[in-house]
């Protein structure tokens, strides 16, 4: 029997949600009184999940249900309040638009940033890295050589996105990145998604297009208050997605 490269058992996750309204001393002294002004929002409800290396994950649900949260714990951003969620191959998260990106460091340097995080920067090689990214990026020279924040939304994606997948990852964490951009480079991306996941690659892929999730994934994951409503084929969970919204 196959053992899952990712687990999740019995995994709760909850934030502290700040429900008067009290951001300063002040605040505190006049609205807060003898009580605490916060109270734990609880995210995701005892979560079970078992991912199987090479599968190809599309995880839905309405804003708020926990989709980014239950990422993030996967990445490791995130502890669990309880229950235990391993991981037991290399993990490429690309969670969102311009996580992981130092605004005011330029393009290369945060192409570098990314290839040491990933334990891919060598000196005999990061320059023929950096040349991929710009190429598939179809970001000049120059632009790379600007701080990122300078850059728009769909120059941000273009460099996560290209950065991160440069190298043939384990693991990759798709959080709605393939919403931002022109649809060629749209296009481009899926194109390298099948890349990678023809050469035996694990994907999770959030997303609010239930097309997309049956273009990219065999198994679809849709989420309602934090529980896991369906757990199935990619279109078995579309439809469940859709049914919310009923």
């Amino acid at each position: 029997m196959k053992e899952p490269v990712i687990e999740l058992k019995d995994v709760t996750v909850s934030y502290l949600h700040n429900k008067r309204g009290i951001y300063s001393v002040k605040d505190f002294i006049l609205k807060g009184g003898l009580f605490s002004p916060f109270e734990h929002k609880t995210v995701l409800h005892n979560i079970n999940l078992s991912i199987f290396k090479g599968e190809s994950v599309g995880v839905m649900g309405r804003n708020g249900e926990g989709k980014s949260t239950l990422l993030r714990t996967i990445a490791g951003i995130i502890v669990p309040d309880k229950g235990t969620c391993r991981v037991s191959i290399e993990i490429s998260p690309l969670l969102a638009l311009g996580a992981g990106i130092e605004l005011e460091l330029t393009g290369i340097e945060n192409i570098k940033i990314f290839m040491a995080l990933s334990g891919n920067y060598q000196k005999a090689t990061i320059n023929s890295l950096i040349e991929k990214v710009a190429a598939f990026s179809e970001l000049s020279l120059e632009q790379l050589k600007m701080p990122a924040k300078m850059y728009s939304t769909g120059m941000l994606s273009r460099l996560a996105f290209s950065s991160v997948t440069v190298v043939q990852p384990e693991l990759l964490l798709i959080d709605e990145v393939l919403s931002v951009g022109d649809q060629g480079f749209q296009a481009k991306c899926r194109h390298r998604i099948n890349e990678i996941q023809k050469a035996g690659a694990t994907v999770l892929f959030v997303s609010h297009s239930p097309e997309q999730v049956m273009e990219i994934c065999e198994r679809g994951i849709c989420l309602e208050n934090g529980t896991v409503y369906c757990d199935g084929t990619s279109e078995e969970a579309a439809t469940a997605y859709s049914k919310l919204f009923n």
